[in-house]
């Protein structure tokens, strides 16, 4: 929300990313006196050197891995990063060396006991969504970058609050990983979503059964 203050100024009518952000924030039950509080910070002489930072690498077994920053320093990043993936058998690349291969997407998810699959298909073609699906515990509504707010909003209406409302990075092909690949993936996941300045960490891994049991132990 501050970065997007920062970009687009504190006027959600006029500023689509901060539309977004809001929607995010409200679906993570943030409150709103805290999204106030982080329009203000946005807006005021602090907040000039937050930017956003997207790294992208491999790891164990060649999966791709993107790494969304918030910062006031891009070094710093920038040396975490590469420190997480240098120890965990991964290798920093260069820009646009994973997300070529991904699709920046809409999504907003609810849970599946919030409606039946017909219901939140019907409702989330009609918000203007592209497409919908289930995925663990969730419905799962894919929409245009553009349209999150839109499409989030007229879903509001009809089921309440999501369970998360965001831009996210969804990849075209998944990279199979087992055994001990699973293992120092999964160490290197971990190394980057401890770093202080990442806030999102996308991967594109196809895990068995047999090993999802096994990291859950």
């Amino acid at each position: 929300i501050q970065a997007a203050v920062k970009v687009g100024g504190a006027e959600a009518a006029t500023n689509p990313r901060l539309q977004r952000d809001i929607v995010a924030a409200r679906a993570e039950n943030m409150p709103k006196e805290n999204i106030q509080r982080a329009m203000d910070k946005g807006a005021g002489s602090g907040a000039d050197q937050l930017e956003e930072v997207r790294y992208e690498g491999f790891g164990p077994g060649g999966v791709g891995v993107i790494v969304e920053c918030l910062t006031d320093n891009r070094n710093r990043s920038y040396n975490e990063v590469r420190t997480a993936f240098g120890k965990n058998g991964g290798n920093l690349g260069e820009s646009n060396s994973v997300a070529f291969m991904w699709d920046r997407v809409g999504e907003i998810r609810y849970p599946l006991a919030k409606a039946d699959e017909d219901t939140i298909l019907e409702a989330a073609i009609e918000a203007g969504a592209d497409d919908c699906m289930t995925e663990d515990e969730s419905h799962v509504i894919l929409c245009r970058m553009d349209s999150l707010s839109g499409v989030a909003n007229a879903l509001h209406g009809k089921f309440g609050e999501a369970v998360s409302a965001k831009f996210v990075w969804r990849p075209r092909t998944t990279v199979p990983v087992t055994g001990d690949g699973a293992q120092a993936l999964l160490k290197l996941l971990q190394a980057l979503d401890d770093a202080d300045d990442v806030q999102t960490v996308f991967s594109n891994e196809e895990l068995s059964e047999a090993d999802l049991a096994a990291l859950a132990e």
